[in-house]
């Protein structure tokens, strides 16, 4: 593989899951991790990622309100506009982070009369512009890498809520390993949201879809409802259709 074509591998996994570390891009591609640290290196100096220690960040996710930085975005306003339907008057929701979740703050309708606990500072901003919300931002140490709250704090204060519907973003899903992710301090946030929980919804792009991570969140049994930026009746959707309502 060429450089060119390796650079172009790497920037897409890191949009798609938002992070990615260095030994998991060393094993895909079949390189030294020198090599991978190497490129990584002269992506960020282009400006194409965010070097961190062990791996990179996406751009877009680090900076979502810079146009033309979000990965796949009309993809993620298809899937906000799908999971309003999931959303009614008087509903209790916890929403998490990431840039769907910003899409989809941005469409609630000023006339929904709803409370939403979220674990983002940035959904939060963008859900304070609603008259008729009332906006309950769960405290706790921001993580520089997710923009979202997370440690023991936040999972306290889930465990002293009850919610209609859990609005989720994703990192991988699959059949067979449910809800999984790359980072243990997102993963245990993302299981205490789930068991405060009546109902949830995974948002996720296609691309996102039959791919797994190390550490798995939940299973498909646990989620309600799968929110795609496909056809309800696309192929793709059938086996999950057996465990959930794809919207």
């Amino acid at each position: 593989m060429l450089k060119e074509e390796r650079q172009a591998y790497i920037v897409h996994q890191i949009n798609l899951h938002n992070k990615v570390l260095s030994s998991d891009l060393s094993v895909q591609l079949n390189v030294s991790e020198d090599t991978i640290r190497r490129d990584l290196n002269e992506l960020a100096e282009n400006g194409q990622v965010i070097k961190v220690y062990g791996g990179a960040l996406s751009k877009s996710f680090q900076f979502p309100f810079q146009e033309g930085n979000v990965y796949a975005k009309e993809g993620k306003k298809e899937i906000a506009s799908k999971a309003l339907s999931l959303i009614t008057n008087g509903m209790t929701v916890l929403i998490g982070g990431g840039t769907t979740m910003i899409e989809l703050a941005r469409l609630i309708p000023n006339d929904i009369q709803c409370t939403f606990f979220t674990i983002s500072p940035l959904v939060a901003l963008e859900l304070a512009e609603k008259e008729n919300i009332e906006v309950i931002l769960i405290g706790g140490k921001l993580s520089r890498n997710t923009n979202i709250v997370t440690g023991s704090q936040v999972i306290n204060e889930l465990a002293d809520i009850r919610v209609d519907l859990c609005l989720l973003g994703t990192n991988s899903l699959s059949v067979e390993e449910g809800i999984t992710d790359s980072d243990w301090e997102v993963v245990q946030i993302k299981r205490a949201m789930i068991k405060c929980s009546k109902h949830v919804a995974i948002l996720s792009i296609a691309e996102k879809l039959n791919s797994n991570q190390k550490m798995r969140v939940a299973p498909l049994k646990d989620v309600s409802y799968l929110v795609t930026d496909l056809h309800p009746s696309d192929k793709s959707l059938k086996e999950f259709e057996k465990y959930l309502s794809v919207v």
